[in-house]
């Protein structure tokens, strides 16, 4: 028997011992026909062509998982093209039959996996809520009073009652991830262009990006690695440059009391002071950082000229089908007309002026952990005030996509009732990624809050995401590369990470080089001294920019092994020992931090 919810794990398990793919899609089908949801497919696939899909699997490769994601059944959400299945984008006049496959379901089903239908969503995946569509509302696997989230409403529902291992939804807005807060699940939103759309039914091209609904961390990371990759037929597509975070003393950015909004949901602001402390916990630095300009980015998406592009989408089908659209769809996408090219422009300018913002509060974080959602309605709640209600789902989603970020969401359990769930999504920077990965995966770990409608389900092992390596060069910096200090830009342009603060060995010295620009100090070690070590930061970065970093150190500074305090020995800045004849000696003060302090008192 197949547990509730179909993750990876357990399918692959049953596999090996013994079950087909066909005993698979007999227990979707089943479950598909009991389902109590009438509104999770607009197009289920048909159950003979299911079996067929299933036969057509173990005579294409035989040999149980031999293939990725060998016999995992998937939902797919209907703006994203299916062979076989209509493309509705949940507007039944707009249907069309596509040709091929779009390039995520293509890498898919290549790599094993079944179709198992289209399903529902806010039309033309303008909502975050799950109500605007002329096939119903799929609802809240937890409460049917509740919504399920949107856009991709249907395929988060699909894996969270147990009908699908995973389910590919779309995110604008926030669409791939507040969905996974409604139904207990991990929703996987990759870096813009990461994921091509090419057979994906647009809402704003620029910012799209297909997502991936699932059980487990470890599963949609998975999934993702399957579909990611460029297409050149993708005018947005590129190539991942991937980019490393902290193995410890990871930095991780919270809301401070200024931009902490709930809309009175004390449940869901409690369950966000939880995940805050689980965070701390597992060893992250908690840092209050400045949302606003994040906010001010995120008001752009809809209240800005971003929403031309939706009106860019199907203009030529809301020219001739303007009566076919959902009232509240056609309210926002017709308000598109009210900007023009020069509005479009200094939107633009706008978005830039804010993104140059947001680097200062990086700065201060490796990754933002924020509320998926502040808050939840029913479905009699957000009919009544479908736009404004709407709006407060998007409050920390709506910028991630124009501020070219990854993320991961992930449960952070239900509220004092036991009733409904909520999430929070960690977000880095673009290509992030995999780093990503390990703490998203750590954080649901250590909810025990199970996986989708099954609230006891144990995340398997086999899922675990290790911390990978990163291919990264460390280095330690002892004085003007500190964070905060004159030159830590030439660790942090190109793409370097802080992996942890820590001290020396007990024999360093530390010496005020004169006449240097910026003041730099010299490190030299001097066997038999006995100190208390000397502060420091180990850094990563590339190895081109390593290289690049070695070229331009300007004696008497050099690279040489730096011993820390835990015994092991990191390429970092030294000394020539003819350089301190003369110098202050600052070793007392313990570190070039304390030093600079020290000054700005006496200045």
């Amino acid at each position: 028997m197949l547990p509730t919810i179909l993750d990876l794990t357990s399918l692959r398990a049953a596999y090996e011992a013994g079950k087909s793919p066909l005993d698979v899609v007999e227990t979707v089908i089943a479950r598909r026909a009991a389902s109590k949801d009438p509104a999770i497919f607009i197009t289920p696939t048909p159950d003979e062509a299911l079996r067929a899909e299933a036969h057509a699997l173990m005579e294409r490769a035989p040999e149980p998982n031999s293939l990725p994601l060998w016999g995992i059944p998937f939902a797919v959400k209907d703006n994203i093209d299916v062979e076989g299945l209509p493309t509705t984008a949940a507007c039944p006049a707009f249907a069309h039959d596509p040709e091929k496959d779009a390039t995520v379901v293509a890498r898919l089903r290549a790599a094993g996996a079944i179709v198992i239908g289209k399903t529902n969503l806010d039309q033309f995946a303008t909502g975050l809520n799950g109500t605007r569509s002329p096939y119903g509302a799929p609802r809240s696997v937890f409460d049917e009073n509740y919504v399920s989230g949107g856009s991709s409403s249907g395929s988060a529902v699909a894996v969270a009652s147990g009908l699908a291992s995973f389910a590919l939804g779309t995110d604008t807005a926030g669409s791939g991830r507040v969905p996974a807060a409604f139904n207990n699940l991990v929703g996987i939103k990759p870096t813009p262009g990461l994921v091509p759309n090419v057979g994906v039914v647009p809402a704003c091209r620029s910012v799209d990006v297909v997502t991936v609904f699932a059980a487990t961390v470890g599963d949609g990371v998975a999934i993702r690695k399957v579909m990611e990759g460029y297409d050149a037929a993708d005018p947005f597509s590129r190539r991942a440059l991937p980019s490393s975070l902290p193995a410890t003393d990871l930095r991780i950015g919270v809301l401070d009391g200024a931009e902490w909004e709930f809309f009175g949901n004390r449940h869901v602001e409690a369950l966000y002071d939880a995940a805050i402390e689980r965070a701390r916990a597992l060893g992250a630095t908690i840092v209050p950082f400045d949302y606003a300009p994040f906010r001010q980015a995120a008001e752009l998406l809809y209240n800005g000229p971003w929403v031309a592009e939706r009106l860019a989408a199907v203009k030529d089908f809301l020219a001739t089908n303007a009566a076919d659209f959902d009232p509240t769809v056609r309210t926002i996408i017709e308000g598109a007309k009210a900007y023009d090219a020069v509005a479009a422009f200094e939107g633009r300018y706008k978005l830039e002026a804010l993104r140059q913002k947001t680097r200062k509060e990086w700065e201060k974080a490796d990754i933002l952990m924020l509320p998926t959602s502040p808050t939840t309605y029913t479905v009699e709640e957000m009919m009544a005030d479908p736009i404004v209600k709407n709006g407060h789902f998007g409050r920390y989603t709506n910028f991630a996509n124009l501020l070219d970020c990854a993320a991961i969401a992930v449960p952070a359990g239900f509220d004092a009732d036991g009733h409904l769930p909520a999430g929070v999504t960690l977000i880095g920077t673009a290509f992030t990624d995999d780093a990503l990965a390990p703490f998203a995966d750590a954080m649901h770990r250590t909810l025990n809050a199970g996986m989708g409608k099954d609230r006891v389900a144990v995340i398997p092992e086999a899922s675990l995401v290790p911390q990978a390596e990163d291919g990264l060069v460390p280095i330690v910096v002892v004085g003007a590369h500190l964070t905060g200090m004159p030159l830590n830009h030439e660790l942090t342009g190109p793409g370097g990470k802080r992996i942890k603060c820590c001290r020396t060995a007990a024999d360093y010295r530390l010496f005020v080089l004169p006449g240097t620009v910026p003041p730099k100090p010299g490190l030299i070690r001097e066997p038999g001294f006995d100190g208390k070590g000397l502060e420091v930061e180990v850094w990563k970065v590339t190895p081109e920019a390593f290289g690049r970093f070695v070229q331009n150190i300007p004696a008497p500074l050099g690279i040489g092994k730096v011993t820390l305090d835990d015994g092991s020995q990191i390429s970092g800045f030294l000394c020539e020992a003819h350089a301190i004849e003369g110098a202050r000696e600052i070793t007392e003060l313990g570190g070039w931090r304390a030093y600079i302090a020290d000054q700005m008192k006496r200045a």
